[in-house]
């Protein structure tokens, strides 16, 4: 098989591991939670007469989930194959890989292949809930299967780019952030299509047309329409939906085709290589030694102790006095009184090509301030929702860059041993958690203040009172707190890197999700009162602190992290509810106070109990 054996020992392996049903069920419930919570708030709002009523639900509900599948499967398919990837390179076991018979193609294609199973098994495990959908009518099987083709289709595109970034990149986070932005960026750019930056036709193509061929999402919207047009322009490709499967296999072929070819060349990485100018070839004479002393510098910042070293340098030759002139020439470096965050603010812990993740976000950033620019100087009314639009995404980016600097900070020290060595030493409790958490915040720093300069400058054009500032900047540093600190708890609470990163990353993203679907589903039921629409959302608020408590508590259970798993998702729902009668004031309150207390319910038992969270405490001493 040109796959390979990796292939081949995850399909053997996979049905062994009991996630891999609890994953599919979950999924599949958590749909028919959504699903079932619709069709609450519409037998409440009216009476279902006859089978058009139905029909009109089946096809509002397959509109809503639809697109909720799609983020699944690129979010999941690209933080799956990256992640694995990036773990196996950490843990130093990809180059026992490369020792082996094992050609390029079976271990890109092995890899890859081994790591999608588990989302095309989710995908496919929907399959039946959509098929009840057409049961009701408004939704047609060939809807179905056109979803289900441009959702399979982004999910291996966005597979292999993930992939393609685990090859390239030395770090775990370097990986997610680079796949998470590049995905933003992929999304960004049909958007920007469809919205006309390069005019209203590309050729002879409308520029709708070309951003539903490129971007999945507009794939998507245009694969749940009842009957599809064809395009003439698009010659034998017939249609958008089409023209979406065949450029995302020429992606897919374009990325394999590179990471098969370079392989071998990216890996292992240069990090793991020594450069002969580093080895000290020198003639060293036999028992003939002398001890150099290096004179502390003078410098500011330069370390105020002496220190000696014992160099072999033979008779002190012609060949051996350069080296201890070099010698002498070492300037030390002032270690801070914290020196785990000294080493996360003034070292390259993760690596220097982390510049190119900062300066993707920046790109990023300068989209969403020239949509926001154009927004606020468009001719006519402004209204909130446009303002939101562009920035929404762009907050959502920063928290999950955020949340994965945070949990990668520690699975990578866990993999490479370091963690070990830094368990030994006399670090207490709080000079590591505060390190990383000051490392965590410098390292984003762009992500942290860079959204709230956005929010200053809507103030500046008067698109933003003084008062809403205020709430957009406490509100956002609450959230930034809670993300940071639920990356250092899941990186400390799970053993395994590769759970510790699914489970942090996946909180995050269903929290986004959540709130978006439950937005979608006020909207769709807009004419309907609170009444009718809370009783169905207590379904999916019991379901949201459920998973939240088994993310959070289950491994370190505690009172406090029980009650903020519970609050957390009713106060998110009065908070959307808040917002959208235009109660900024609860919104600021709700968030602060919920997700603030939830920040220290994990916060404090990372400090109380660090020795027995991170396997400090020996074994001998409970004897």
């Amino acid at each position: 098989m040109i796959v390979g054996p990796v292939f081949t020992r995850e399909v053997v392996t996979a049905p062994r591991r009991a996630r891999l049903y609890i994953f599919r069920a979950a999924y599949v419930a958590a749909l028919l939670i959504l699903l079932s919570t619709a069709w609450q708030v519409l037998t409440g709002t009216q009476v279902v007469r006859n089978v058009g009523d139905l029909a009109r639900f089946g096809a509002t509900a397959f509109q809503l989930l639809a697109p909720l599948q799609l983020a699944v499967a690129l979010f999941f398919s690209a933080l799956s194959a990256g992640g694995a990837v990036a773990q196996e390179k950490d843990r130093r076991t990809f180059d026992l890989l490369l020792l082996t018979r094992l050609s390029n193609a079976q271990l890109v294609l092995g890899r890859l292949s081994a790591s999608l199973l588990s989302v095309l098994g989710l995908i496919l495990a929907a399959l039946p809930l959509f098929a009840i959908l057409a049961l009701l009518g408004g939704v047609s099987p060939a809807q179905i299967g056109r979803s289900f083709a441009v959702a399979v289709a982004s999910a291996i595109a966005a597979g292999s780019l993930g992939s393609t970034l685990g090859l390239w990149r030395e770090k775990t986070f370097q990986t997610l952030a680079m796949a998470i932005l590049a995905l933003v960026l992929w999304l960004g750019i049909g958007e920007a299509v469809a919205f006309g930056i390069l005019g209203r036709t590309f050729g002879s193509v409308s520029c709708e047309t070309v951003a539903a061929c490129i971007s999945p999402w507009r794939a998507t919207l245009e694969a749940t329409r009842p009957f599809l047009a064809g395009d003439q322009t698009l010659g034998p490709l017939g249609g958008a939906v089409e023209g979406f499967l065949v450029f995302a296999a020429a992606v897919c072929v374009a990325l394999n085709a590179t990471a098969i070819a370079l392989v071998r060349v990216w890996n292992p990485s240069r990090e793991t290589r020594i450069a002969p100018a580093e080895i000290d070839e020198s003639p060293v004479a036999e028992g003939a030694a002398e001890t150099t002393s290096i004179e502390p510098s003078t410098e500011p910042g330069a370390a105020t102790h002496s220190w000696t070293v014992h160099a072999r340098l033979g008779s002190l030759g012609k060949e051996a006095r350069p080296a201890a002139a070099a010698l002498r020439r070492i300037r030390s470096r002032r270690v801070w009184d914290n020196p785990v965050l000294w080493r996360e603010a003034r070292t390259w812990a993760y690596g220097r090509r982390i510049l190119v993740v900062r300066l993707a976000y920046l790109l990023i950033l300068a989209v969403s301030a020239v949509a926001v620019y154009g927004i606020l100087h468009a001719e006519g009314r402004i209204a909130r929702t446009d303002v939101a639009l562009p920035l929404a995404p762009l907050f959502m980016l920063s928290l999950v860059l955020i949340n994965a600097q945070a949990v990668t900070a520690l699975t990578g020290e866990r993999d490479i041993g370091a963690l070990d060595l830094l368990l030994v030493t006399d670090l207490t409790p709080k000079e590591f958690i505060y390190g990383k958490l000051g490392g965590i915040l410098y390292n984003t720093k762009e992500m942290v203040l860079l959204p709230i300069a956005l929010g200053g400058y809507l103030y500046f054009e008067r698109a933003l009172s003084l008062e809403n500032l205020v709430y957009l900047t406490g509100g956002w540093l609450v959230l930034v707190a809670f993300v940071a600190m639920l990356g250092v708890h899941c990186g400390m609470t799970y053993f395994s890197s590769r759970g510790a990163i699914v489970v942090s990353l996946t909180t995050v993203f269903f929290l986004f999700a959540g709130v978006a679907t439950c937005m979608r589903i006020i909207v769709a039921f807009s004419g309907s009162s609170f009444q009718f629409q809370l009783g169905p959302f207590l379904a999916i608020i019991f379901g949201g602190g459920v998973g939240l408590y088994v993310a959070l508590g289950s491994r370190n259970p505690s009172a406090a992290i029980f009650i903020a798993a519970f609050a957390c998702p009713f106060a998110t729902f009065y908070a959307i509810t808040s917002f959208l009668l235009n109660y900024t004031l609860a919104v600021f309150l709700v968030v602060v106070a919920t997700y603030g207390f939830t920040t220290i319910a994990m916060l404090i038992p990372a400090i109380d109990e660090f020795d027995v969270a991170t396997g400090r405490t020996t074994a001998g001493e409970g004897e």
